[in-house]
């Protein structure tokens, strides 16, 4: 009755956790590696992020100004599409980016390197595998994610302001000025603090899946396949939980 896969694979994923927090903060540290991964995480996925942040705002901006004109609430524009970008859409679209390419990314590197027997090669000489493959990746995401967040964000922003200029004209000013009256730091501080964890998910989910990938390159293919859709999962279940608490913190 309790043999499920899905159980299984919930506890072992909760044993890599235990396993993270057991040796990542022990001597020695890998700090070269950490930042390294930083830039490979944080600093190759902003072409991505940056488009995408800019798509996100110009479509919600002209598909909203129809509905607002009718109400004569085009003024509010600016105040809607800064609440949903920051509080909802920027976390929740630039997790799911950052899922589909670092996850992957992630969960086909290792699963090969555990395929061509490097992780086992570490382990014989003496190098502790889990703590330089591991610990670094997952804190570059952890760290990486909620800055590319920020980015994602304003670059929506200003692609909103792009937009309401397409059909009129606002002072960047003022536009601005509109955003940051509809916004406390109950709006901001919740929906920063998620993209920790959200970052901590796509990175402990895609180690996890490649540092015990099956042999063979099928197994690579399924780590990295994998990865992306548990991490996108978690994310939405982490957002569902965010929501909850801060609902109950008074946060809403």
């Amino acid at each position: 009755m309790f043999n499920s896969p899905f159980l299984a694979e919930t506890g072992a994923i909760v044993q890599f956790v235990g396993r993270f927090f057991r040796e990542g903060f022990r001597p020695r540290y890998e700090v070269r590696e950490f930042f390294y991964q930083c830039f490979v995480v944080g600093y190759q996925s902003l072409p991505m992020v940056g488009i995408t942040g800019f798509i996100m705002g110009l479509v919600l901006t002209l598909q909203s100004r129809p509905t607002m004109a009718q109400f004569g609430a085009e003024s509010w524009i600016p105040t809607m599409v800064g609440l949903t970008i920051i509080r909802e859409m920027g976390p929740i679209i630039t997790a799911l980016i950052f899922a589909g390419k670092i996850g992957s990314s992630i969960g086909a590197e290792l699963g090969s390197m555990r395929v061509t027997e490097q992780i086992d090669a570490m382990e014989v000489s003496g190098t502790n595998p889990f703590k330089y493959l591991v610990v670094t990746r997952v804190l570059a995401t952890t760290l990486m994610l909620p800055l590319l967040t920020v980015l994602a964000d304003a670059i929506g922003l200003y692609a909103s302001y792009v937009g309401i200029n397409t059909q009129g004209v606002t002072t960047l000013a003022l536009f601005t000025n509109n955003i940051l009256s509809g916004l406390t730091f109950a709006d901001v501080l919740p929906a920063f603090f998620k993209t920790f964890f959200f970052g901590f998910a796509v990175g402990i989910v895609g180690c996890y899946k490649g540092y015990y990938a099956a042999k063979g390159t099928a197994g690579v293919g399924a780590a990295a396949n994998s990865a992306v859709v548990v991490s996108s999962l978690l994310i939405f279940i982490l957002d569902l939980l965010a929501v909850q608490i801060t609902g109950l913190l008074g946060f809403n």
